[in-house]
């Protein structure tokens, strides 16, 4: 033992540098990517989740989203401001924990969380049904813990729940309901409870299209209930601006009358509405190249032309909207549970 206590006090004493002299600096460690588990399983779990974690950039700015100045400005009250200024978000102050986006379809409501995961410096958790929901027995509800154990671990976080109705709808005995899918509503209905009992920055953005099959509890829980209605003209005008720009020395693109005739198309329609003008000079040229029987080189191929007024007609006799048939009940919904900023 005393030989033993000796060599152990020199190897203490010595520096083994092997030819190189190291540099001391006072970096602080990286954070682990996983947070310490009680076993194997819960860490395979939480190997399987950090897949869905957003590493790259979905490019997407607020600015590039036209109109939802009020979505925009609560997403930024309830993330960015925190992170930025979290002196004044503090006691009763403290940041809004879950925000639900509800709206019809094509509204807006994913590019509002692509901009949260663009311009916000959080870690973004993408999840889905398939994300937390488990074959075996038990393991769906561990992924929900594992889910927000990884939340608050990569803390400031954002966990986007897209087409929640479809985790966690209305649990009652009329509705015919699995035990597994009950024990998985529960489990992350306490999880969400529990979110405001830690100091981690933690926020719980969801998105939907069915909003009035959510649970009640849930209701509760995500605070802000925000509804993405479908754009108004001033918006529907920048669309076309952006996605049909007029060209120089070529016939003007006649905005008003786009944005007159397309009360009660979404974003998603209006996208649509634009590919199928652009589709229509490319037609007329298609037409003519394939009569030609000679392959022409992709270097001599001819400039598709400009967009003509008939083109827009045909557009507008092509393309209907799809999203404007329960808009009574999302304003009923709003009345009912929305939340909404008064200037």
């Amino acid at each position: 033992m005393a030989v033993y206590e000796q060599f152990r006090s020199e190897g203490q004493n010595q520096i083994h540098t092997n030819g190189f002299v190291p540099t001391l600096t006072d970096e602080r460690p990286q954070k682990s990517l996983l947070p310490p588990f009680e076993s194997a399983e819960m860490r395979a779990l939480a190997e399987s989740l950090s897949r869905d974690i957003i590493r790259g950039s979905p490019d997407v700015k607020w600015e590039s989203i036209k109109g939802l100045e009020n979505a925009k400005r609560l997403l930024k009250e309830a993330v960015v401001m925190p992170i930025k200024y979290p002196k004044y978000f503090t006691g009763l102050l403290s940041p809004w924990k879950g925000i639900l986006l509800f709206g019809p379809p094509g509204t807006g409501k994913t590019m509002l969380a692509k901009a949260v995961a663009t311009e916000c410096n959080t870690t973004f958790f993408n999840i889905s049904a398939s994300s937390v929901v488990s074959k075996w027995r038990g393991d769906s509800e561990k992924l929900v813990k594992v889910l927000f154990e990884l939340a608050r671990h990569h803390a400031p976080s954002t966990i986007f729940l897209d087409e929640i109705d479809a985790i966690i709808s209305q649990r009652g005995e009329a509705r015919s309901e699995h035990e597994a899918s009950r024990r998985l509503k529960t489990e992350l209905l306490i999880q969400m409870d529990g979110l405001t009992k830690t100091d981690e920055l933690v926020f719980v953005l969801a998105a939907t299209n069915l909003p009035w099959e959510l649970d009640a509890a849930m209701l509760r829980r995500l605070e802000k209930r925000i509804l993405v209605p479908l754009p108004e003209p001033v918006a529907r005008r920048a669309m076309f601006e952006e996605l049909l720009p007029q060209q120089p020395g070529e016939e003007s693109i006649p905005y008003d009358i786009l944005e007159d005739k397309t009360e009660g198309y979404s974003g998603s329609d209006i996208r649509l509405l634009c590919k199928e003008t652009a589709m229509q000079p490319l037609r007329r040229l298609m037409s003519q190249l394939e009569q030609n029987q000679d392959v022409v080189p992709e270097e001599e191929l001819p400039k598709v032309g400009p967009i003509r007024s008939e083109d827009i007609e045909t557009a507008l006799r092509n393309t209907r909207p799809s999203a404007h048939l329960h808009a009574h009940k999302y304003d009923k919904f709003n009345a009912d549970y929305g939340s909404q900023i008064l200037q």
